[in-house]
């Protein structure tokens, strides 16, 4: 593990929300697409499962995005714009047999609240230890998922919708089409 298992998994959380909304469409198209991933990411707290909730962590979904493709100063000045706004206090909580690990927000605040708070803070270490470079955007052409490489080597390329694969078997069939295996 590379950062504190709440970091990684909020970064994880935050670009598959992301990529929510995407080239493949909308992924969250309705509340049941939402308690899905709800449960996918391991969401705790509080959960209206309602169309009101559903619509603010769509509308979470592009101030995220901005940080993928955003320089250090605006990545900078999204995560505290998301910090203020939601008046984030970290603390130390340990529930759910997890280790301990930093809420900003109660566990009842509105869970688009949670999710911005939580991929903000997990953003601010990223700058904090001079990571940013491990935000990227898929390298598959048309593909503009984000990707966040927790590898060791800084060496993954490509999200998780099947782009590693198609670049593999569009590189096979350039090296047989020119004649070598």
């Amino acid at each position: 593990m590379l950062f504190a298992h709440d970091t990684e998994h909020s970064l994880i959380s935050a670009a598959a929300l992301v990529n929510t909304d995407g080239r493949e469409g909308e992924l969250l198209p309705d509340v049941a697409a939402l308690n899905n991933y709800f449960e996918r990411h391991s969401y705790t707290g509080r959960h209206e499962c309602d169309d009101a909730e559903l619509q603010a962590v769509r509308d979470l979904r592009p101030r995220l995005r901005r940080i993928w493709h955003a320089e250090p100063p605006e990545v900078v000045a999204v995560v505290n714009s998301l910090l203020l706004e939601h008046r984030a206090l970290p603390q130390l909580i340990q529930h759910d047999d997890q280790p301990y690990h930093l809420h900003a927000v109660p566990r009842d605040a509105p869970l688009a609240t949670r999710m911005a708070v939580e991929a903000a803070m997990a953003i601010a270490d990223l700058v904090r230890m001079g990571e940013l470079s491990r935000l990227r955007i898929c390298e598959y052409p048309d593909c503009d998922n984000v990707v966040v490489d927790l590898s060791r080597n800084r060496s993954r390329r490509f999200c998780d919708s099947g782009c590693g694969n198609r670049a593999a078997v569009t590189a096979y069939r350039a090296r047989r089409a020119a004649g070598r295996p």
